[in-house]
C-alpha cells in the first residue's frame, strides 16, 4: 500500500519530436503546471537523441523530474547508457531517473532483437555497478576479460525497469530500483503485473512495498470518449497483436488480430500517418471494442473522472503514472494544458484536505 501522505506522482511523457530547445518549451510548461514528471522515449530513428534532449531539459528546467521511458541496452552498450545517465544526472542532481526496456521500436527498425531477461539482468548488474564507481569484468574474447570502471560515477541514479510480461516483471520486482508498468490501469492487469512483481522481490529478500511502481496509461480529457476511442484502435490492435489478447479479454475485448499487418510505418504504435493506421486496424477492431479499451486500461474521461480514478489507483500501491497522448511526432501539449489545469489542482486539493484532517 501506498504511504499516507504521500502523494501520487503525475508525470507526462513526452516524445523528442523536435529540436531539443523547442521540446524543452514544452517541458517548462510541464513544470509551470505542476506536473511532477517528464519522460522521454529513446528510439534513434523516430526521435532526436534522448540524452541529448534530456541535458537541454536538465539545463532549463528547475524541479521537474527528468527520466527515460524508456532506453535500451541494445542499440546502446550499458557501458554508454552508463555514461550518458551520469552526465545528465550532473546538471539534474536527485531529478533523473534511468527507465530501461527490451528495445520495441529502437530494435525493430534497425532488424535487431529485443533484449531477452538474461541479458536485461547482466545489463542491469552492469549498469548498477558502474554507476556506484566499482570496477566490471568486461569480456574480450573467450574466458579474457578487461576490468575497467566508470570515472566521476553517480550511484543515486535509480534504475527502472519498464516491463509487462512476467519474467521481466519478477526481474523487476528483484533487482530493479522501481517498476514502470506497461499494463494501463486495468485493476485485473494491474493485480497480475504487481502480484508478479511483488513475487520478484520476495525472491531477492527484499520488501515489495519500498518499489516505486508507475504506470503507464494513454490519458485524453474529453466529453466524449466515444470519438477520442476512435484514435486509440492502432494501440489496441498492437496490444492484440504482440501476445496481450489475454489481458484484453479479461476486459471483455475479445479481438483477433494478424500478425502482420500492413500499410503502416514504422509500426502500430508509432504510425506516422495515424488516421490511416485507425482506419487499418477498423477491420479488426470495433468502434465498441476501443471504448471499452479506452474505459478500461486508459484514462478517458472527464477531468473529474480521470481524477477519480487517479485517486483510487494511488490506494492501490501505485506511486507514479506517467500520461502519454495519441501521437509520436508531435508535443502532448494539449493533454499537458488539460491534466495540469483541472486534474493535477483536484489531486492537490484532495492531498491538502488530507493533510490538513491528520
Amino acid at each position: 500500500m501506498t504511504a499516507p501522505g504521500i502523494p501520487l506522482r503525475v508525470g507526462v511523457r513526452v516524445p523528442p519530436c523536435d529540436r531539443a530547445d523547442r521540446v524543452v518549451e514544452t517541458v517548462r510548461r510541464a513544470e509551470r503546471l505542476g506536473f511532477d514528471d517528464v519522460w522521454f522515449p529513446d528510439s534513434q530513428l523516430l526521435w532526436r537523441d534522448v540524452f541529448t534532449t534530456l541535458t537541454a531539459a536538465a539545463l532549463g528546467t528547475e524541479r521537474i523530474g527528468l527520466g527515460t521511458a524508456v532506453t535500451n541496452l541494445a542499440t546502446r552498450h550499458p557501458a554508454v547508457v552508463a555514461s550518458a545517465a551520469r552526465s545528465v544526472a550532473e546538471l539534474a542532481p536527485g531529478r533523473f531517473t534511468l527507465g530501461l526496456g527490451v528495445g520495441n521500436s529502437s530494435v525493430g527498425p534497425i532488424g535487431l532483437r529485443q533484449t531477452t531477461s538474461a541479458a536485461m539482468r547482466e545489463g542491469l548488474g552492469m549498469l548498477r555497478a558502474l554507476l556506484d564507481g566499482r570496477e566490471w569484468d568486461f569480456e574480450v574474447s573467450g574466458s579474457s576479460t578487461v576490468r575497467s570502471r566508470l570515472r566521476d560515477p553517480r550511484p543515486e541514479v535509480p534504475l527502472h525497469l519498464a516491463a509487462s510480461g512476467p519474467r521481466n516483471l519478477r526481474l523487476a520486482g528483484e533487482v530493479a530500483d522501481g517498476v514502470i508498468l506497461l499494463s494501463g490501469v486495468s485493476p485485473r492487469t494491474l493485480e497480475g503485473a504487481t502480484a508478479r512483481v511483488r513475487e520478484g522481490a520476495e525472491a531477492a529478500g527484499r520488501n515489495a512495498d519500498t518499489i516505486p511502481l508507475t504506470v503507464s496509461a494513454y490519458c485524453a480529457v474529453t466529453d466524449d470518449i466515444e470519438a477520442e476511442a476512435r484514435r486509440i484502435k492502432p494501440i489496441c490492435a498492437s496490444i492484440a497483436q504482440n501476445g496481450g489478447a489475454t489481458f484484453l479479454a479479461l476486459a471483455g475485448i475479445d479481438v483477433q488480430v494478424p500478425a502482420t499487418i500492413g500499410g503502416v510505418y514504422p509500426d502500430l504504435v508509432h504510425a506516422e500517418d495515424w488516421d490511416a493506421a485507425v482506419d487499418i486496424c477498423s477491420a479488426w477492431i470495433s468502434d465498441e471494442a476501443a471504448v471499452r479499451f479506452a474505459e478500461e486500461f486508459c484514462l478517458f474521461g472527464t477531468a473529474e473522472q480521470i481524477t477519480e480514478r487517479l485517486r483510487a489507483l494511488h490506494t492501490t500501491g501505485v506511486t507514479g503514472v506517467f500520461l502519454q497522448h495519441v501521437g509520436s511526432y508531435d508535443p502532448p501539449s494539449d493533454l499537458i494544458e488539460a491534466v495540469g489545469t483541472s486534474v493535477l489542482p483536484a489531486l492537490s486539493r484532495t492531498t491538502e484536505a488530507k493533510a490538513d484532517y491528520r
